[in-house]
């Protein structure tokens, strides 16, 4: 079984992963640019690394390692939630995708973070096109299973009990 620790790092390293993917080579190489749904992801990734980078370096007991997961929890459940509504929107009938809208960054110079978010969250013909297909699985879908992944993890950290020194 699995350290604390060694549960954090992999989590850490497979969130890095997945940001150097998405920049490195969708972004760089590729040269597709993201959409608003996939900043927004690329925000809740990073969030979910630094929650498991401090856990890493904190390396607290059961109860801290539980805080970290649950928080942990939260952040991947609004990522795999985004990535069900990305891939809702890409299943759309042709007539059915909405219109194309701003970008994230216009969105929150002009408007309150919530107002940008709200609007981001319900889509957006940028959203909806389907860029690139790896296995038969477009972007939202694999980042899908990455929030399965990292998900497993965190109900592996918050299920997993301390060892004990002395029986």
């Amino acid at each position: 079984m699995l350290s604390y620790r060694q549960l954090n790092l992999l989590g850490l390293m497979t969130c890095i992963t997945a940001m150097a993917f998405a920049v490195g080579y969708l972004q760089n190489h590729l040269e597709l640019d993201p959409c608003p749904l996939c900043v927004l992801t690329r925000i809740v990734v990073m969030s979910m690394a630094v929650v498991f980078f401090i856990a890493l370096i904190h390396n607290p007991g059961q109860l801290g390692q539980r805080i970290y997961g649950g928080i942990n929890l939260l952040i991947g459940l609004t990522g795999f939630a985004i990535q069900l509504r990305h891939i809702w929107l890409q299943n759309l009938p042709p007539d059915e995708v909405p219109a194309c809208g701003p970008g994230l960054e216009f969105l929150l110079q002009t408007q309150p973070v919530f107002g940008a978010l709200r609007q981001v969250l319900q889509g957006s013909g940028d959203c909806a096109e389907i860029d690139w297909v790896f296995l038969g699985m477009t972007i939202p879908m694999q980042t899908a299973l990455l929030f399965s992944f990292l998900l497993l993890l965190v109900a592996v950290q918050l299920k997993k009990r301390q060892r004990k020194l002395f029986n």
